[in-house]
């Protein structure tokens, strides 16, 4: 492996072994391309099979599946159909891995693709209460660093990840699945529930699919992976996966050319791409984990930056307000107080409202650019959990993206 600067990529011009499998994109859209799709249920078919230790290719879209480029506007940002989200590529059946056991996927290489956004949607994102309009930064990317007329003075350095990675459930995870998010959405709470518009496969999980109430969405994270959003699996890393049926079904997408932990504004540096990935099967490996796990050496190291700024946040508020993320539970307790208990939400939304802040008063961004750079270069880290009722959060800006315009 080559590290050039702060992005790291794999030689494998010169690798013995089977020719790689390449599940290739095709058409303008999700809907268009019979390897792609965006909805999670046990009965998607494979769409290619690779042996353990076989190098394969996924061809991906950026996880909106939009029409975005560097004409694109804040108008064609709200015009964008969520419903779209996210497209995955695959599933890819891996021979030999049965239901039991657990898959070892290695990123060996993530080629990004040249044009990336970062959107503020509205409705969505940490902060979708305070920024209620749409927004876009369009991106110029290359395997070394994002460059945008829309921030000038920001180089952000690549280090590109699959913000989605997974594989398919069994009948009965899926219905656990089901029926805890249509509590959780009964009682009020912030989740998204089967939809049929511009679901895929169409057969399956469109208006007029077999099993259009079952397929679920992808935006968040389950024990399966999906929308783990995780910054620190870069090309080197290698992502354990419960297998729940055989062949496991892996499947990804969505790349994100670099994120701050938290990914805020709802949206990373969102662009397609060609990942690399290897798979190793792990006989029983199920038992292990109930969820995603990775693991890797020194790589994460590159993700430090060599000069950074914190900001801490802590668990307060004023008093009869109601954080939009508490409203589903009843404001009865919670608004009249100033000061609420071991809330690891609240002091984040408070480090990354401070964050923005500062980056208003001492870099002269808008409000929206503070927004964006903080979703795609400030680290969330939890500072501790134990000294009640403040636990901490703390915002970690890399200042290395300010560069000479």
């Amino acid at each position: 492996m080559f590290l050039v600067g702060s992005g790291a990529f794999a030689d494998t011009s010169d690798v013995k072994g089977p020719k790689p499998v390449i599940v290739a994109k095709s058409g303008e859209h999700c809907k268009d391309d019979p390897n792609c799709f965006n909805r999670i249920h046990y009965a998607v078919k494979p769409v290619a099979r690779v042996k353990p230790g076989q190098k394969f290719i996924l061809e991906t879209r950026d996880g909106l599946d939009s029409d975005l480029d560097f004409s694109s506007t804040a108008e064609d940002v709200a015009a964008v159909d969520l419903n779209r989200c996210h497209p995955l590529t695959g599933p890819v059946y891996i021979e030999g891995a049965k239901k039991g056991d657990s898959i070892a996927v290695t990123v060996v290489d993530i080629e990004p693709d040249e044009f990336g956004t970062t959107t503020v949607v509205p409705g969505f994102g940490f902060l979708r209460d305070m920024f209620t309009d749409p927004y876009i930064v369009h991106w110029d990317l290359n395997r070394l660093e994002a460059r945008s007329k829309d921030m000038p003075g920001i180089s952000v350095p690549n280090n590109s990840f699959m913000g989605t990675i997974g594989v398919l459930p069994d009948k009965e995870e899926l219905q656990k699945w089901l029926k805890r998010e249509q509590e959780l959405a009964d009682a009020g709470g912030a989740v998204l529930t089967p939809q049929p518009v511009e679901a895929l496969p169409a057969d399956l999980c469109g208006v007029d699919g077999t099993a259009k109430s079952e397929c679920l969405r992808t935006v968040p994270p389950r024990e399966n992976g999906g929308n783990v959003d995780a910054r620190e699996t870069i090309v080197g890393t290698t992502i354990l996966l419960p297998c729940f049926i055989d062949g496991c079904g892996l499947f990804a997408g969505d790349v994100h050319f670099a994120m701050g932990g938290g990914e805020v504004a709802g949206t990373a540096i969102e662009t397609g791409g060609r990942v690399t990935l290897e798979a190793q099967v792990r006989r029983g490996g199920a038992k292990l984990q109930t969820t995603m796990h990775f693991e890797g050496g020194s790589q994460l190291k590159q993700l430090a930056p060599s000069s950074f700024y914190a900001i801490s946040g802590l668990p307060v508020k004023s008093e009869g307000e109601l954080p939009v993320f508490e409203t589903y539970l009843g404001g009865e307790k919670i608004a009249p107080l100033a000061n609420l208990s071991e809330d690891l939400t609240l002091a984040a939304r408070n480090a990354t409202l401070n964050m923005i802040d500062f980056l208003v008063k001492t870099k002269g961004l808008t409000r929206e650019q503070a927004y964006v750079l903080t979703s795609v270069a400030v680290d969330l880290n939890i500072a501790q959990v134990v000294d009640y009722p403040n636990v901490g959060v703390t915002a970690i800006l890399n200042r290395d993206v300010f560069k000479e315009q």
